[in-house]
């Protein structure tokens, strides 16, 4: 800032001072003048963060085993050696899962470990085969992961129920599997109401049937569920509850 040689030095200093405090609100008061209001407009607050990004939960993986249906249900296969019944080591995860099914289901009586083969080679020999492996699954369950073998029961069907063609290589794949069925479960039903003076909920009524499949067997291979003397068995014992103690469900 330049200045005049000729302005007093008064005026001088008292530019110097408005030029110090002019980026600056407020009075200012200066000698021998009048106070004044220097004004100024200050930056806007800067923007406020953007929230962050919501982390989406990732959908959990289908279950490798469930009980569904009255069958255990499984996308993998149990594999075998060619044209043996030893199991391969790679399914001995997946037939530890299926046993993890099996135990935490107690309701669950009978199991039928059922075989099947495709139309490849003789249909004796094939039948023969599937058995066999079925036979090696329920002994693998049996002594390997601790299932009472009263639960279990095995059989070979052979090429006698494909679920595809067998004049494709794809279908003929489908087709050897090992199938696990439930043939014997305890159900229980409980009706409940909620108690009006609780607002819990109480059992007023149960029923228990017991499930029962046609045995499973080539024999009877011809029969299915409702033809005669195929059908499920249940057999129902209806139970009245306490209403006079309400029971919480948990």
């Amino acid at each position: 800032m330049r200045f005049d040689r000729n302005l007093p030095q008064s005026i001088i200093a008292s530019l110097i001072a408005i030029g110090a405090v002019s980026a600056c609100g407020g009075a200012t008061q200066f000698a021998s003048a009048q106070p004044f209001t220097i004004a100024g407009t200050p930056p806007p607050p800067p923007p406020p963060a953007p929230p962050p990004p919501v982390a989406k939960e990732e959908p959990k993986p289908p279950p490798r085993v469930e009980l569904r249906d009255n069958r255990i249900e499984f996308k993998e296969k149990i594999q075998f050696e060619v044209n043996k019944s030893t199991i391969k080591e790679e399914s001995f995860s997946l037939l530890h899962d299926i046993a993890e099914v099996i135990k935490k289901n107690p309701q669950v009586k009978k199991i039928s470990i059922e075989g099947h083969a495709s139309a490849e080679g003789g249909a004796k020999y094939n039948k023969k085969l599937s058995d066999e492996r079925a036979k090696s699954v329920m002994k693998h369950l049996a002594t390997k992961e601790g299932i009472d073998a009263e639960r279990l029961t095995a059989v070979g069907w052979g090429v006698e129920k494909p679920i595809a063609s067998n004049d494709s290589e794809e279908g003929r794949e489908k087709n050897r599997r090992v199938e696990f069925l439930v043939t014997k479960a305890d159900i229980t039903e409980k009706k409940v109401e909620i108690d009006a003076a609780s607002g819990k909920e109480r059992v007023v009524e149960e029923k228990k049937q017991t499930y029962e499949a046609p045995e499973s067997s080539p024999a009877a291979a011809a029969e299915t569920p409702g033809s005669k003397g195929g059908g499920p068995k249940t057999t129902e014992t209806p139970k009245q509850a306490d209403t006079k103690k309400p029971e919480v469900k948990k």
